[in-house]
């Protein structure tokens, strides 16, 4: 007589349903994480002219290259986008916006143009109804704003300086965005800055320009409401 096979269902020991679970956790872990990580880093847009475009240096020693490791260096999670255009002025700069945010979601957008408006001669007028077209534009996309101020020398007199000088703080108040004081302060001027055409930053000028900055992005990339001292003066 052949004996039934025994039809009792196998009884897993609970020590080994746990360690299946620790196993598939395990490989999970990674793939959560990878993804959690992507979605924490934040864009920056740099959306300027020569200055932020790295005119005559290596695209490591540009401005959004340096600014981004910087800022890694101290935690952060970025990616800071070229978005420099060598010779741009601030007409330039709108008839390009539609372009430059057509590449993905952006954070912040640090906006440094004006300088060859100034250079050329260009009415200030003009150049304030411009910057606040970019401004208002990034805004409507509920981009967080930074703006570089730029000076105008003596060439075009005085009332003309008195009337570009005053777009930056002014738009900076109008619009509640951070204004970053003239962008080439302590660059501007010294040679030992300065690549051979003396208009340029060279990589150690641009280093103490992003030592500038820094801190103005720093405090647009901490959480809303965190209580952080923003090391910006």
């Amino acid at each position: 007589m052949t004996t039934a096979p025994d039809q009792t269902p196998s009884i897993v020991p609970p020590y080994r349903l746990f360690s299946g679970w620790l196993q598939i956790l395990a490989l999970a872990m990674p793939l959560f994480w990878g993804a959690g990580a992507e979605a924490a880093e934040r864009r920056i847009l740099a959306f300027g002219d020569s200055l932020t475009a790295g005119y005559g240096l290596p695209a490591a020693e540009a401005l959004p290259a340096q600014l981004e490791r910087r800022l890694r260096a101290d935690g952060f999670e970025v990616k800071v986008v070229n978005a420099g255009v060598s010779g741009d002025t601030t007409g330039m700069g709108v008839e390009r916006l539609d372009y430059a945010l057509s590449d993905g979601p952006v954070d912040i957008a640090l906006v440094e143009l004006g300088a060859n408006d100034m250079l050329r001669g260009l009415p200030p007028r003009e150049t304030r109804a411009n910057l606040e077209k970019i401004i208002e534009t990034f805004r409507s996309k509920g981009v967080n704003v930074i703006i570089a101020a730029m000076a105008s020398s003596n060439n075009w007199g005085q009332a003309y300086r008195q009337e570009f000088d005053s777009i930056y703080p002014d738009l900076a108040t109008k619009f509640g965005v951070t204004m970053v004081p003239f962008f080439m302060e302590g660059v501007w001027g010294d040679p030992a800055l300065l690549i051979g055409d003396g208009l340029h930053p060279n990589p150690a000028g641009v280093r103490k320009i992003v030592d500038k900055i820094t801190p103005y992005v720093e405090r647009a990339l901490a959480p809303s409401g965190a209580a952080q001292e923003s090391r910006a003066r």
